[in-house]
């Protein structure tokens, strides 16, 4: 494309405003010398940023951000390294780690990671690396008294400790307390689990309420977002697309429903739609209204909340009901939306009510996967460079870039 050709022509001009140097993340996480690497960002990527999109034009005026933001694999790597390796991040929900023992796993970018709750109730989170030969330790998840590598049966203590190294006679220069589990930072928040990659984190980690949601927080707090709702289930879909494209099809404030979402819309008062925009979150409401020939069955209530928390986050809040969307990027071109449904406990028996609804919302998350595939394919022609917003009602996805463009210029 020609807007990318000249950003890459002028790259090394760029660079002398945008610095590359190391992120946060590569600094040692041990005296000993374990550190993460970052992944490499290529000049065209930077020179992308700077040149392409400008968070201070307004929004009537304003491009949206180019396809090269979306399908380049350096800049993928320069948003990891920027956005998903520095900050708070949702990684799973309190339910998986209800008892001491419990544990999940999961991966960002290349940072593989364990969280569990020890033996004296604490919740943590390590990088699910065994510091012998690098092997994986934990997969899926479930429950444990420790963690045994399934390489070389190095053991770990829940809380991180290396326990037991088989068949080290004669090792020298070997201090034990030295070799236990990387720690990554961790922090509840209503019922969720968020996780900070960065080495040092100077706020206090019992409350992340401000750095995470920052005035929004209790809104949300208010509007029934809370631990107080019953944990139905869970459902995985895996998409083709980049993982923003998914984020800008949340944000459009309700443009595609009527068109891509009929079932939907005729339970919903569109013309009641309303956006609210905060620090790094955007909530976008909507009146609910029963829908056509299905009077005895109403999962959206008569008010929705639709909760947009930077970078790939969402939380929706509807009648009884609470489902939430994490994006978790796959690729330049690839991303996975875990979805946990949450219900009120007066409801969380009654089978037939929760079956429908999940029906429901699958025909919903169904249509989306078909709008969002079919985006990107859009994005990977010759004929698309960059679009427009409709400012009456996308200034939540123009929020959303305008975030994206501060955390990218972030050293």
């Amino acid at each position: 494309m020609v807007m990318m050709t000249t950003a890459a022509a002028t790259a090394t001009e760029m660079l002398k405003t945008i610095s590359l140097m190391k992120p946060s993340l590569r600094r040692k996480l041990s005296s000993k010398g374990f550190s993460v690497k970052a992944s490499s960002v290529s000049a065209s990527a930077s020179a992308s940023l700077e040149v392409e999109f400008d968070p201070k034009i307004p929004i009537e005026k304003a491009l949206t951000p180019p396809s090269s933001w979306y399908s380049l694999p350096s800049f993928y790597s320069f948003e990891l390294d920027r956005i998903f390796y520095r900050g708070w991040q949702v990684v799973g929900c309190t339910e998986e780690i209800k008892d001491p023992g419990d544990y999940f796993t999961g991966r960002l970018g290349s940072i593989e990671f364990v969280v569990c709750r020890d033996d004296d109730g604490k919740v943590q989170a390590f990088h699910n690396v065994c510091r012998h030969h690098a092997s994986l330790l934990a997969y899926g998840s479930g429950k444990k008294s420790c963690f045994v590598c399934p390489y070389h049966g190095w053991t770990y203590g829940l809380n991180g400790p290396l326990l037991k190294a088989t068949r080290i006679t004669g090792i020298q220069n070997f201090n034990v307390n030295e070799f236990g589990l990387i720690p990554v930072q961790v922090a509840i928040w209503g019922p969720f689990v968020l996780l900070n990659m960065e080495q040092k984190v100077t706020n206090d980690v019992d409350d992340v309420s401000n750095e995470w949601l920052g005035s929004a927080s209790e809104i949300l707090s208010t509007n029934g977002v809370d631990s107080s709702l019953s944990y139905i289930c869970r459902r995985e879909y895996t998409i083709e697309c980049n993982w923003k494209v998914f984020c800008d099809n949340y944000l459009d404030g309700g443009y595609h429903v009527p068109f891509a979402h009929k079932g939907l819309a005729n339970g919903l008062k569109l013309d009641s739609y309303s956006t609210t925009i905060f620090e790094k979150v955007s909530i976008q409401r909507c009146e609910g209204g029963s829908t056509e020939g299905q009077t005895d069955f109403d999962r959206l209530g008569s008010q929705a909340l639709y909760a947009f928390v930077y970078p790939n986050f969402m939380i929706n809040r509807y009648g009884p009901w609470m489902d939430t969307n994490l994006v978790i990027p796959l690729g330049p071109r690839k991303c996975q939306v875990v979805f946990d449904y949450f219900l009120e406990p007066s409801l969380k028996d009654d089978t037939d009510f929760i079956e429908r609804s999940l029906q429901d919302s699958e025909r919903v998350q169904m249509e989306d996967v078909v709008l969002c595939e079919g985006v990107q394919r859009g994005l990977d022609s010759p004929a698309y460079s960059f679009g427009r917003y409709a400012p009456r009602v996308e200034n939540a996805m123009h929020h959303f870039h305008c975030l994206l463009h501060s955390s990218l210029k972030e050293e």
